[in-house]
């Protein structure tokens, strides 16, 4: 399984923003932290902004914060967020499947039970729980305390 840079983004801009809490962050402060593209990060931000993970503040103070706190942030929601418009297959899109032998086929089937065994593992887990030592990610972050 592997997860798109969009998740990848989500989920980084999420911990950083638990890290930081009470604190606001701003776009150029996960950019540089993470040395990732600024512009990359405003559709993130934006589209997290919209689904509610993230309260976004606008001006000259502006930045971001969490929406509600990380213990109440699952991983498997952000993901499922951030993968919602990538099917994991062809098979899996109705309307662009192209696959002749789908009806037939049995691996949709197997390919969503592991699916479903993917997010319930990742359902048990929240951002907290990434964060839970923090001084480390703190530290590769280059960033302090507090």
């Amino acid at each position: 399984m592997r997860i798109s840079t969009f998740t990848d983004y989500a989920l980084r801009v999420l911990i950083q923003a638990a890290l930081r809490h009470p604190n606001k962050v701003t776009i150029d402060e996960v950019a540089a932290a993470y040395g990732i593209s600024r512009n990359h990060l405003i559709k993130v931000i934006n589209e997290l902004g919209r689904a509610g993970f993230i309260v976004t503040h606008r001006g000259r103070a502006g930045g971001f914060t969490l929406a509600r706190p990380a213990n109440r942030i699952s991983v498997s929601d952000v993901v499922k967020f951030g993968e919602q418009d990538q099917p994991l297959a062809e098979c899996f899109d109705p309307v662009r499947n192209r696959c002749v032998i789908t009806p037939a086929c049995r691996l949709k089937g197997m390919l969503a039970e592991a699916l479903d065994a993917f997010y319930t593992v990742l359902e048990g887990y929240t951002v907290a729980d990434i964060c839970a030592r923090p001084e480390p990610l703190l530290r590769h972050l280059g960033l302090t305390a507090g």
